[in-house]
C-alpha cells in the first residue's frame, strides 16, 4: 500500500508543479495582451503568495477532512484555476486570478499531503521519501512544458486554450490521486500541532532556516520565471528545452538532495545548497554565449532549487519531530511569499537594463552571505 501512496503522490505533484512551466507562457502572453515582461509575471507571483499562505491553514483541513478530503479539495481548486485562466482572452485578470489565486489555494491544500503521509509510511528514510514524493512537483513542469509547447507550436492552440485544456486534466488526475491518500492503519491520529507562529518566530533555529530558505527560493524563482529570456539572444526551441531541463533537474535534485540529507546534518546540506547555487548564479551567466552553457545553467539551477524543497521540510522533521512537520514546514514555506517578488523585480530590472546579469550576480553574493551565517549558527539546527 505504501508504494501505491508514493506513486499517487508523484502523479499528484506532477500536476501541482505545472506553474514551474510559467516561463513557457510569458512570451505568448506578452504577444496576446501587449503587457510588459514584469506585468505578465503577476500570476506567477500571486501563486507564490497564495500557495504558501494557504499552507498556514492546510493542516487544519488535513486534520478535519483527512488526506483524501484535503487532496480532492485542493485538486478542485487547482484544476478550476487553470480553467479560469483560459478566460484571459477576455481580460488578463482572469489569468491572474485563476493561476494566482484559485490554483494557489489548490496547491496549498494538496501539497502538504504527500509530505506528511509519506513520512509516516517511510519513517526510516524521511529525506529520500520526501524528495521522491515531491519530485513530481519539479518534474511536472518538464512534462507540461513539452505538452503545452506541442499544443501551441504544432496544434496551433493559443495560450489560453492550452491553459483550459491543461486545467481539465489537472482536476481529474489530482482528485483520482486523492482517493488513495491514506495514513498507515497503525499510525496515531493526526492532531493539530500546538506550534504557533509566535512560538516559531521566537525560535532562532526557525529564523535561521527561514532566512536561508527565502534567499534560496528567490534565486530559484528569478531563474525559473525568466529562463527563456535570460539568453543574450533568445531562441524559442532552446528556451523550451531549458525550461524542461530546469524542471527535470528540479525533480532529480529533490531525490538526490533528499538521499544526501539522510547521511548528513541539516546545517551541512543547507550550506552546500546555498554555495553551489551561488556559484551557478555568479559564474555561468557571464558566459551565456552558447546553447550548451545555457542548458547547463538551466540544469544546475533547477537541481539546486529542487534541493530547497526537500532540505527544509526534512530539517523541520529533524528538529521538531514528525508530528510537527505539517505546521512547522507550513510556516517555513511562507518564505515563498516575499521570495515571489523576485521574478517581478527581476523582470522590471530587465525592462530597464536589457540584461538579467546584474540581478543574478547580486543574488549570488547574497547566497554566499547566507551560507556564512548558517555556518556561524549551525549549532542551532539540532533536534529539540
Amino acid at each position: 500500500m505504501r508504494f501505491i501512496v508514493l506513486i499517487a503522490s508523484i502523479c499528484m505533484q506532477l500536476c501541482l508543479g505545472a506553474t514551474y512551466s510559467w516561463s513557457l507562457y510569458v512570451q505568448p502572453l506578452r504577444s496576446a495582451t501587449g503587457l510588459s515582461q514584469g506585468t505578465v509575471q503577476l500570476p506567477f507571483t500571486l501563486f507564490y503568495f497564495i500557495f504558501p499562505a494557504t499552507l498556514f491553514y492546510a493542516n487544519r483541513i488535513f486534520s478535519k477532512w483527512g488526506p483524501q478530503g484535503c487532496t480532492i479539495l485542493g485538486g478542485l481548486f487547482f484544476g478550476s484555476g487553470w480553467i479560469v485562466a483560459g478566460f484571459g482572452s477576455v481580460h488578463f485578470i482572469f489569468t491572474a486570478l485563476g493561476i494566482g489565486v484559485l490554483a494557489g489555494l489548490g496547491a496549498g491544500l494538496a501539497y502538504i499531503v504527500p509530505i506528511t503521509v509519506c513520512m509516516r509510511w517511510f519513517p526510516l528514510n524521511k529525506g529520500l521519501v520526501t524528495g521522491v514524493a515531491v519530485a513530481g512537483f519539479g518534474g511536472g513542469a518538464a512534462f507540461v512544458t513539452q505538452v503545452a509547447g506541442w499544443l501551441m507550436r504544432v496544434k496551433g492552440l493559443d495560450v489560453f486554450s492550452t491553459m483550459t485544456l491543461c486545467g481539465s486534466v489537472f482536476l481529474i488526475l489530482i482528485c483520482l490521486a486523492g482517493l488513495v491518500m491514506k495514513l498507515p492503519t497503525l499510525t496515531r491520529p493526526v492532531q493539530i500541532s500546538p506550534k504557533s507562529l509566535r512560538e516559531m518566530v521566537g525560535n532562532p533555529a526557525f529564523r535561521l532556516l527561514y532566512g536561508a530558505m527565502l534567499i534560496g527560493l528567490a534565486a530559484g524563482f528569478v531563474v525559473n520565471a525568466n529562463l527563456k529570456e535570460i539568453q543574450p539572444i533568445p531562441d524559442l526551441n532552446i528556451g523550451i528545452m531549458a525550461v524542461s531541463l530546469f524542471a527535470v533537474a528540479n525533480a532529480l535534485g529533490r531525490i538526490i538532495w533528499g538521499h544526501l540529507f539522510d547521511r548528513f546534518n541539516p546545517a551541512q546540506m543547507i550550506q552546500l545548497n546555498l554555495i553551489t547555487q551561488a556559484a551557478v548564479m555568479m559564474i555561468l551567466p557571464g558566459i551565456l554565449h552558447g546553447d550548451a552553457v545555457m542548458l547547463g545553467f538551466a540544469f544546475l539551477s533547477g537541481f539546486n532549487y529542487g534541493g530547497i524543497l526537500v532540505i527544509y521540510a526534512a530539517s523541520a522533521g529533524h528538529i521538531w519531530g514528525d508530528e510537527h512537520v505539517a505546521t512547522v514546514y507550513g510556516w517555513l514555506f511562507s518564505a515563498n511569499i516575499p521570495a515571489a517578488l523576485s521574478p517581478v523585480l527581476a523582470g522590471y530590472c530587465f525592462d530597464q537594463t536589457g540584461s538579467f546579469f546584474p540581478i543574478l550576480l547580486s543574488i549570488g553574493g547574497v547566497l554566499l552571505v547566507a551560507a556564512g551565517i548558517v555556518r556561524r549558527y549551525r549549532h542551532l539546527l539540532q533536534p529539540l
